[in-house]
């Protein structure tokens, strides 16, 4: 069995930094890029808030689906975000416990 996939777009403020990742555990992953335990980009650019995600059937088709994400143009993010999430609340505390 296929493990499953998620894409997610972290943001340090609205409309400012974006970065997007894929896992296979999106609670695991959040709690780890809020507490700076992921180096890179969003370490950086302080991405601590989870402002979309989407499930995916499993982790390869989530990888896809994060590598065509990023070829959009930044236009194509925000209204992506926007869809789901008008206000840019931070979704943490809406997943499920690790």
């Amino acid at each position: 069995m296929e493990k499953p996939g998620f894409v997610y777009i972290m943001a340090n403020r609205r409309n400012v930094t974006l970065y997007i990742g894929v896992t296979s555990d999106l609670p695991k992953r959040i709690w780890e890029h809020r507490n700076d335990l992921i180096g890179g980009f969003s370490r950086r650019y302080g991405c601590h808030r989870l402002v979309w995600y989407g499930a995916c059937g499993g982790i390869e088709h989530a990888r896809k689906r994060e590598l065509h994400m990023k070829e959009w143009k930044r236009a194509w993010k925000i209204r992506e975000i926007e869809g789901l999430n008008p206000e840019w609340e931070d979704f943490f505390d809406r997943l499920d416990p690790m």
